[in-house]
C-alpha cells in the first residue's frame, strides 16, 4: 500500500479505535452482614453514545464474575464518576478480589485492579 492511502485509510478509521480504555481510579469495598458493596470511581473520556463507559464488574481471583454494574449512559460531563454495587456475595475466604472496567464499543479492559478486603 502506498504511504498517502495507508494515511487516508487510517483517518476514515473510527475514533474509538484508538480511544483510551476506563481507569478505575478507586475502590472502596465495605461489608454489611454476608454481602459487600463497592463504590468504583472511573474516569474515561466519555464521547457520547457512540462511546463510553457502560459498566464495571467483580471479580474473584481466579477471574470469575461475582457480579456486575451496568452503567445506563454516557458521563461526558461528569469525570471521574462514582457509581455504587450492594449486595455482592463473596466467597467467605476470599481476601481480595479484583475489578474490571468496561466500555462500549471496545469491551473489557484488560487491566483490573486488585481490592483487598478488609
Amino acid at each position: 500500500m502506498r504511504p498517502i492511502a495507508f494515511a487516508i485509510g487510517l483517518c476514515i478509521l473510527p475514533v474509538t479505535a484508538f480511544a483510551e480504555p476506563p481507569v478505575i481510579e478507586n475502590v472502596a469495598a465495605t461489608r454489611s452482614g454476608g454481602t459487600w458493596r463497592f463504590d468504583v470511581t472511573i474516569r474515561h473520556p466519555d464521547s457520547g453514545w457512540d462511546h463510553y463507559a457502560d459498566g464495571w464488574r467483580v471479580l474473584d481471583m481466579n477471574g470469575k464474575e461475582l457480579a456486575m454494574r451496568p452503567l445506563a449512559h454516557p458521563h461526558t460531563d461528569e469525570q471521574p464518576f462514582t457509581r455504587s454495587l450492594s449486595g455482592v456475595t463473596v466467597p467467605a475466604d476470599a481476601a481480595q478480589v479484583q475489578v474490571q472496567a468496561r466500555d462500549y464499543p471496545n469491551g473489557w479492559n484488560s487491566d483490573t485492579t486488585v481490592v483487598t478486603l478488609k
